[in-house]
């Protein structure tokens, strides 16, 4: 049975403030690029209505270049609260960029400071800031005075086990101005490998002012309140916990504000909200929304009989009409089974 303290519970009663701007929810739906598009924004939002979204994240370099602004930026004005997120090594360039995002209607602007991938860092971007922290907090002073919203950062504990600098950059980023730092528990090293470092997280919490967010390995509620009660910080930032499960911020959200735990979808709810996302994504991206949704459906596609055959059919799907057969089979066959007994788990822990 998940508890939470009173302790806890008065902490996080309160909105989550990031500088003049206030949140509804201590719980953040992660950046994740190929992922974050504002379909699956849309379905986060079903369940999490006052938490904070974040589109996937732009090249300001590339954004300088180009007239039009690219398909990842756009955002709905009934989607809010929401945050533009950035990647760069150039103040001048980030800075454009995050005029760019306010004018699209950013309510805050986030640097990504964590990407650990070589494509990203090798251009400077990402985690790779970790090495250059004057060159950062040189960004975020750019940006800061760039915009009239609040910037944040995005970042992780460090480069290596041997370079694990999150305190110090955290604190510089605080004194460029950045108004909230969310902290990803792993040095770039491990990627996603190994589990998060929360004690890092508490560090750092111990020595900002500014509201500190905690990120990595939030793959249910049991986790989300465990990482707040260990780490002290201000809230909770969901990322691969909520790939084929855009209900996992809603549901921690709940129990923060309520203490109930919200009854998991089964099976057959997430299959329609599968087949929802497949919908949309062809409505909003044709064709190239049927090759991006391959990937989801096959997240979709587990803790169920025969859910394993169901994700090699739906990775190769070449058309809406495929799709749709696929999972309008899948939820007629699901519909006969009794989920009155169903888990309270994530489906990646009753994988069948």
């Amino acid at each position: 049975m998940i508890t939470l303290s009173s302790e806890l519970q008065q902490r996080l009663a309160s909105p989550l403030k990031i500088g003049n701007f206030e949140v509804n929810s201590r719980v953040l739906q992660s950046p994740l690029s190929g992922v974050t598009d504002l379909v699956f924004r849309r379905l986060v939002r079903r369940y999490a209505p006052d938490s904070m979204m974040y589109t996937e994240m732009v090249n300001a370099t590339g954004l300088h270049y180009v007239k039009q602004l690219p398909k990842i930026m756009e955002v709905d004005p009934s989607e809010r609260p929401i945050s533009i997120q950035l990647f760069d090594c150039r103040p001048d360039f980030l800075a454009e960029a995050a005029q760019k995002a306010v004018d699209e209607g950013a309510d805050t602007v986030d640097i990504n400071m964590g990407c650990p991938v070589n494509k990203i860092t090798k251009n400077g971007g990402g985690s790779s800031l970790l090495r250059q922290p004057e060159l950062a907090g040189e960004i975020v002073r750019s940006v800061v005075q760039a915009v009239n919203v609040p910037v944040t950062v995005k970042t992780r504990i460090g480069w290596s086990d041997q370079e694990i600098n999150a305190v110090e950059f955290a604190r510089r980023m605080e004194d460029a101005g950045a108004q909230m730092l969310t902290l990803h528990g792993r040095t770039r090293a491990q990627g996603y490998n190994g589990p998060a470092r929360w004690e890092w997280i508490g560090k750092v919490k111990s020595a900002l002012s500014i509201p500190v967010i905690a990120n990595g390995d939030i793959f249910s509620v049991e986790a989300a309140v465990r990482c707040l009660e260990e780490t002290g910080a201000d809230g909770v930032m969901c990322s691969r916990g909520t790939l084929g499960y855009p209900f996992l911020v809603g549901e921690v959200d709940h129990f923060l504000k309520t203490g109930e735990v919200r009854r998991p979808p089964n099976p057959v709810e997430r299959m329609q909200c599968a087949r929802d996302h497949l919908e949309m994504l062809w409505e909003y991206k044709g064709d190239r929304g049927i090759r991006q949704a391959r990937k989801h459906m096959t997240w979709y596609a587990k803790g169920f009989p025969d859910a394993a055959v169901l994700r090699g059919k739906l990775a190769v799907i070449e058309n809406l009409e495929q799709g749709l057969e696929l999972l309008d089979w899948a939820i007629a066959r699901l519909s006969e089974y009794d989920w009155s007994d169903l888990p309270s788990a994530p489906p990646e822990l009753v994988e069948v």
